[in-house]
């Protein structure tokens, strides 16, 4: 047997995910709403008028049923309730900014440079919240602790770029 075609894959990019985010995000119109519900409050109805000015047009319980999806997911959470003449309104929102871009082909090469010298010093913090967080830690899995690190970086990056 002859091999035709062999690649080596690098790790390049780790991502943050369960299962039930991944199958939450699994329908196109649930990433839209998670981008509509990042820092605004809205309730199903609202949604629904949004998502038809972006050509989603479908009925309140369809959305509502997406909404319930995303809600158990973690994506988005209700934020107020109100009432009014007995009848109950959930609006709902969303601590997670989903970005939804493709990057260019030409990035690696763009940008290896600029990657090589941020790794070099990430090195440094990496290593001090390992050394933090191993002290608070029984637990050794190399997987799970690099999730904990991540889940780390991703949140303190999010706070510096929501703040510029």
């Amino acid at each position: 047997m002859s091999i035709l075609m062999e690649r080596v894959i690098t790790i390049d990019r780790i991502m943050l995910a369960n299962y039930d985010v991944f199958k939450a995000l699994n329908d196109p119109i649930r990433g839209k709403i998670v981008q509509l519900l990042h820092k605004k409050q809205l309730n199903v109805e609202q949604i629904t008028r949004r998502l038809k000015k972006f050509g989603y047009k479908k009925a309140v319980t369809t959305i509502r049923h997406h909404v319930e999806i995303l809600k158990d997911s973690g994506l988005i959470e209700i934020v107020k309730i109100e009432e009014a003449r007995g009848a109950i309104t959930k609006y709902y929102g969303s601590s997670t900014k989903l970005l939804d871009f493709t990057l260019p082909s030409d990035f690696d090469k763009n940008y290896s440079n600029l990657i090589s010298k941020t790794s070099l010093k990430l090195n440094k913090l990496v290593s001090l919240i390992s050394k933090n967080f191993l002290k608070t830690r029984k637990i050794q899995q190399i997987n799970y602790n690099n999730f904990i690190i991540m889940e780390i970086i991703n949140r303190a990056m999010t706070n510096l770029l929501e703040k510029k």
